[in-house]
């Protein structure tokens, strides 16, 4: 069983690719995270419900899950 975390976040901007063959950047805010650790960048592209590609929109409000093998975690110590 996998264990996972949801972290919320924002989309602050999105960030065009230099080259004419590289990915467009969706740059999002994680709330919860450090402040020097809190923005990372992915690339703008999401499947919806049809199967078909969507990207996002700045200011959107998105869900990330971290997630884990079982034998990837173990107990916080007390």
């Amino acid at each position: 069983m996998k264990k996972r975390k949801k972290f919320h976040g924002t989309v602050q901007k999105i960030i065009k690719p230099i080259y004419s063959n590289g990915t467009e950047k969706a740059q999002i805010d994680i709330h919860q995270a450090d402040h020097l650790y809190r923005e990372i960048r992915v690339e703008n592209e999401l499947i919806d419900e049809k199967g078909e590609k969507v990207i996002l929109k700045p200011g959107a409000e998105v869900d990330l899950i971290l997630e884990a093998d079982s034998d990837a975690t173990m107990r916080r110590p007390s």
